[in-house]
């Protein structure tokens, strides 16, 4: 028997040999090369934090001790040693582990961390509640990655855990001199110094104990470094070099990003089992580039994601015209405002659910000084396996409050080529672009417009208006076709730009006995909100329905089984629209009024 299969809870490993420990580590590497070859998640930073994992959970006692991860996609091996081998066959599916700690899955897991730079905030609270409450009998420790480091968040909890009363506080430094790609600025310098033996060191000066560096793959030599922390009885930073990757040939020799993130890959060769189609990402990525040969004035704005945010094309033909300012978000919208103010047009490219972190500069910092700043959100709506941290849920709720902001939803790759030259050129303020994770699909080509809206089907009597909003397009067209085949009438139309809301739908939307968007955001005060509150300021009586999220954190799965869950299916959909017509007095009868319309009723095109 492996050894790995006798490991179902951390005590295991205080049983084990020295030599039996090496061959574990071994026997982790492998498991983890296997399982997420197969299922896709986060294997470099995994493989490089087996032995500091291992040593961790033999000096520590969890839950006990709290540890508490950051960011969490470094805590699968955390996972296989708190007795969750088994759930990695559907790792980041419906029914298997989730990529990041999960409360629901464990007492071991604390804080579902998949936000960077917290982890210290986290620990010098649970710190201080200790001291407040007398307990003595817990450590805390924080495991934070050097790339986290870059977040202002991370310094603001350092300044406050080394200048507050002396509480024991282990924080393990994994320095593996990335987060995705290579730990940018002055810090970076800085550990480098530190890994030399050049210092002091700057949490020295702050007034915190210091040991390393220490080698992160010695078990021993970490344990050693654990146990010596302990016994200072304060703040203490235990400095571990790792290197990502490690153990696997494909990540380590991938310079990109030593195999942060994959894809379903045959673990022999590190293919992929199957080939892209292009995403939005890339229609992003190639459309910006092009737009920069023509316009010397466009910079774009990375937080340690240019990759997979799509600037590596930019970044390759203009490299001086890509900022990575690390995992620094709102330092990133207030720099893109004074890059703005001092005549560049900076283009902010970022996951929809870490623009959240940047509210505040977006709307006091860019909007208020009306500055034609361009927001690219990636992997808005549901994204599914990485979780509910990373649905990008909130973008069009949280931001349609902005005074002046512009968003668009482009529901293909032509629009959003088209729409992103478009907010490039807008000079009056800020604009923003929101898509989905994955491919971009067929093409869904406008039938007609009207007043600027998109049209995208009209057939039958004005029955029902759709307002589809984004890549949820091809889901309203699957609705018309059924409510098509049960003879009645709609009319799909896409906004393209949908905040502010378009005049135009008013007027549709009077034309029709019901009206109805859907979106995959939170239903509450998303688009349809929106909408519904532009129809009611319009005095249009037409009743109407908005499909969306719930409010509520969603669990992983696929992209489709988190919809389907949510009732954004077709079947279910078309199923309600039916049901709320016939709930309706067929009078008023929807209006063809052909002097304002550009598709006359019954015709199909």
């Amino acid at each position: 028997m492996a050894l790995l299969e006798t490991v179902h809870d951390p005590t295991r490993l205080r049983e084990l040999t020295a030599g039996e420990l090496r061959d574990l580590a071994g026997e982790i590497r492998a498991f983890l090369i296997e399982r997420v070859s197969a299922t896709g998640g986060h294997l470099g930073p995994n493989l490089g934090v087996v032995e500091l994992t291992m040593a961790l959970h033999m000096v520590f006692e969890s839950p006990r001790d709290r540890l508490v991860w950051d960011t969490g996609h470094q805590s699968y091996v955390h996972k296989i040693l708190t007795g969750r081998r088994a759930g990695f066959d559907r790792l980041r599916k419906s029914g298997g582990v989730s990529g990041y700690p999960s409360r629901k899955e464990s007492e071991h897991d604390l804080v579902e961390n998949s936000h960077a730079s917290t982890a210290l905030s986290y620990a010098d609270g649970l710190a201080r509640a200790d001291a407040h409450l007398g307990r003595c009998d817990r450590a805390t420790v924080a495991v934070i990655g050097d790339g986290a480091m870059t977040g202002g968040m991370a310094w603001e909890a350092l300044n406050n855990i080394a200048g507050g009363p002396k509480r024991p506080l282990v924080i393990v430094l994994n320095d593996n001199q990335r987060s995705y790609a290579p730990t940018v600025g002055g810090l970076a310098a800085h550990l480098a110094d530190l890994r030399a033996g050049r210092g002091p060191g700057v949490f020295e000066q702050l007034g915190l104990g210091y040991l390393g560096p220490v080698d992160g793959h010695d078990l021993f030599a970490v344990q050693d470094c654990l146990r010596r922390a302990i016994a200072l009885g304060g703040p203490v930073v235990v400095h571990a070099i790792t290197a990502k990757g490690r153990g696997y040939r494909h990540t380590e020799a991938n310079d990109l990003d030593l195999g942060h993130a994959v894809k379903p890959m045959d673990p022999g060769t590190g293919q992929a089992l199957q080939a892209s189609p292009p995403s939005f990402t890339s229609v992003f990525g190639e459309k910006l580039a092009e737009l920069a040969e023509g316009r010397d004035d466009l910079v774009a704005i990375t937080a340690a994601m240019a990759e997979p945010a799509g600037l590596l094309p930019m970044q390759r033909r203009f490299p001086h015209r890509v900022v990575d300012v690390g995992i620094a978000e709102q330092h990133a919208v207030t720099m893109a405002a004074g890059l703005s103010m001092g005549g560049v047009h900076p283009v902010v490219a970022i996951y929809s659910t870490f623009v959240n972190r940047a509210f505040d500069q977006l709307l006091m910092d860019v909007a208020l000084h009306r500055r034609p700043v361009t927001f690219v959100l990636d992997r808005s709506g549901v994204t599914g396996d990485d979780g509910p941290s990373h649905n990008g849920m909130w973008d069009l709720s949280v931001l349609q409050v902005v005074p002046g902001l512009r968003i668009a939803a482009p529901r293909d790759g032509t629009r959003l080529a088209d729409l992103l030259a478009e907010a490039v050129a807008w000079e009056e303020g800020p604009t923003l672009l929101r898509f989905p994770k994955g491919p971009a699909g067929a093409d869904l080509p406008a039938v007609a417009t009207f007043n600027g809206l998109d049209v995208l089907r009209r057939s039958g009597p004005l029955d029902v208006l759709i307002v589809a909003v984004g890549a949820l397009a091809g889901l309203a067209l699957a609705v018309a076709d059924g409510a098509r085949a049960r003879g009645i009438g709609v009319t799909v139309v896409d906004p393209r730009w949908v905040t502010p809301v378009n005049p135009a739908l008013a007027d549709l939307a009077r034309r029709h006995r019901l009206a109805v968007t859907v979106e995959d955001n939170s239903r509450a005060g998303g688009v349809g909100s929106a909408i519904a509150q532009a129809l009611r300021d319009a005095d249009v009586r037409t009743p109407l329905r908005e499909f969306g999220l719930p409010r509520r954190f969603l669990d992983h799965g696929s992209r489709a089984e988190v919809l389907a869950a949510c009732g954004l299916t077709a079947q279910n959909v078309t199923r309600v629209v039916v049901e709320l017509l016939a709930g309706l007095d067929a009078a008023p009868g929807g209006i063809d009024d052909s002097g304002t319309w550009p598709v006359h009723s019954g015709e199909e095109q």
